[in-house]
């Protein structure tokens, strides 16, 4: 069972924050010498660059440890949700934000350095509307926003960035991955007066971020309500509500308290805005939600058994409608996926999400003109969306259109900022098509945008080592390989001396690699 401590909203970055503020001196001095001295603001201590290294090295590693959820279509509700907030909170133009979900069925969401925000599938499930998943978004935008992590660096002295990088993800891959041992091994190395700090700061930032996440969340559109609401599902799942019993956690020892008092000023809060008419909630909510479910479940748990007692029970929403068709679809009963599929996009063209799945049901079926078909239709709707893009791709790849796939692939590369998996697809689709030197570039973009520059470095040398490349693809290889050797020195220079480097110290990518930032 996993410590309390690690539950709740945004519970994981909290016992980060603690455990590695609470660190004997000797740890924080391990790379003092290495930052300029700070001054009273708190980008002295910690640059949005030197942010976004630390939150680039702890996604990678959850990445590499399974947690990340590759979902390109739970993906982009996620993003287009956490965008629509952060377009309210533009004050800082500099800073962008990358959302995504967790394989972790907890009730939880955790800001990053870098404006890299995770969220537990379980929180997602947990929510019982759009507003609800928008009020932990908004909360979580906001710590990025105000800079918390950065302040409380500041507040307590200097530390290597490498190093704190490398605690950070330690302890909350361990928390992801329902080892709490580092976490808890960095709790017990902390003194009770300095955990109490780092708590009553953690505190403070809580009450700052409810207060400027409920803006940015009405500014977006979204019911306020819907934050005090899911702060009402938190307290009665942690059972930390007024009718808990005396045998709770005591609040003081809680990084981020669900009280009748946190509720009630959140209500209030969400009472200033209530002349403005929130808009209506989208499909898509439901639909990922209940892909998330399907995605998640186990398959001895048979989740089809839970769409039919469902059914029978009540009147299917569309979100469960979609649920018990991509569940048929997982099973291989294609005949009950395609009925249901084909009725819900009909109903719901413009839905991107839905068009893709059907897609994907009619080429396990079998009907590869039907679902080149839907796939194409669907992008005249929307065009260059990044699920529909990556399935009908796909979908070339599978009947022998390699080139048609790379092409279609390399129109969204170059107009859309890229994911990793898109990267990584793209690769694959260009090797398909013998496009070999093109395949090792994307592939060394894929390494940027997950944080290895030296393996960007080898596959860049790759593609120069392709016979026959164009005057046009050298020079851009060559121009690009030069950008990456120019900010793998630059990051060994920010690196501490060697003997006082982990194993696990790598050199990160500088801000102005960030994925969609750079030339191509």
């Amino acid at each position: 069972m996993r410590n309390p401590l690690l539950r709740g909203l945004n519970q994981h970055l909290a016992v980060l924050l603690t455990a590695l503020l609470c660190l004997p001196p000797r740890v924080w001095a391990q790379g003092a010498n290495d930052l300029p001295d700070i001054g009273s603001p708190a980008s002295s201590a910690l640059s949005l660059d030197d942010e976004y290294r630390i939150g680039l090295q702890i996604v990678r590693q959850l990445r590499d440890e399974g947690q990340v959820i590759e979902d390109p279509e739970a993906t982009e509700y996620l993003q287009a949700v956490g965008s629509r907030i952060v377009a309210q909170a533009s004050g800082d133009s500099a800073q962008r934000f990358n959302f995504f979900f967790v394989r972790d069925d907890t009730i939880n969401a955790f800001a990053l350095p870098g404006g890299f925000i995770g969220v537990n599938y379980g929180l997602m499930l947990a929510t019982r509307n759009e507003s609800q998943l928008a009020g932990v978004l908004a909360h979580e935008i906001a710590h990025v926003t105000q800079r918390h992590i950065a302040r409380r660096i500041h507040a307590q002295g200097r530390q290597s960035i490498a190093t704190m990088a490398t605690i950070l993800a330690a302890i909350l891959v361990g928390a992801a991955t329902g080892s709490s041992d580092a976490a808890m091994g960095g709790i017990s190395m902390a003194q009770g007066a300095a955990m109490q700090q780092s708590i009553n700061f953690t505190r403070s930032n809580e009450n700052e971020a409810d207060r400027v996440g409920m803006g940015f969340l009405s500014a977006a559109g979204f019911d306020p309500y819907g934050m005090p609401d899911f702060f009402e599902t938190m307290g009665r799942r942690a059972g930390l509500s007024a009718s808990s019993s005396r045998n709770a956690i005591p609040e003081i020892l809680q990084s981020h308290p669900i009280t009748t008092n946190r509720i009630a000023e959140s209500r209030s809060r969400a009472a200033f805005y209530k002349d403005l008419k929130p808009t209506a909630e989208s499909v898509s909510y439901s639909l990922t939600r209940e892909r998330l479910r399907v995605l998640t479940t186990p398959p001895d748990q048979n989740v089809r058994r839970y769409y039919e007692d469902r059914r029978k029970n009540q009147d299917q929403t569309v979100g469960e409608r979609y649920g018990e068709a991509l569940a048929a679809y997982q099973s291989g009963n294609s005949s009950a996926s395609l009925d249901s599929l084909t009725i819900l996009a009909r109903e719901f063209p413009q839905v991107p999400m839905l068009q893709s799945t059907l897609g994907q049901a009619l080429m396990n079926a079998g009907a590869t003109d039907a679902a080149l078909e839907t796939f194409h239709r669907a992008l005249t709707l929307s065009p260059r969306n990044i699920p529909l893009t990556l399935r009908y791709a796909e979908a070339l790849v599978k009947t022998n259109q390699a080139k048609t796939a790379h092409a279609v692939l390399l129109d969204l590369f170059n107009n859309v900022p890229p994911t990793p998996e898109q990267m990584r697809f793209t690769a694959l689709a260009a090797s398909s098509a013998g496009d070999t030197a093109d395949a090792a570039y994307y592939m060394s973009e894929y390494h940027i945008a997950t944080g290895n520059l030296p393996l960007s470095v080898a596959q860049l040398e790759m593609a120069l080592a392709v016979p026959g490349i164009s005057g046009v693809q050298r020079s851009r290889f060559q121009a690009r390989l030069d950008e990456v050797r120019e900010a793998l020195f630059a990051g060994r220079k920010r690196r501490p001396p060697p003997q006082q480097q982990s194993s696990e110290q790598r050199p990160q990518r500088s801000a102005q690699e960030r994925t969609g930032t750079l030339s191509r």
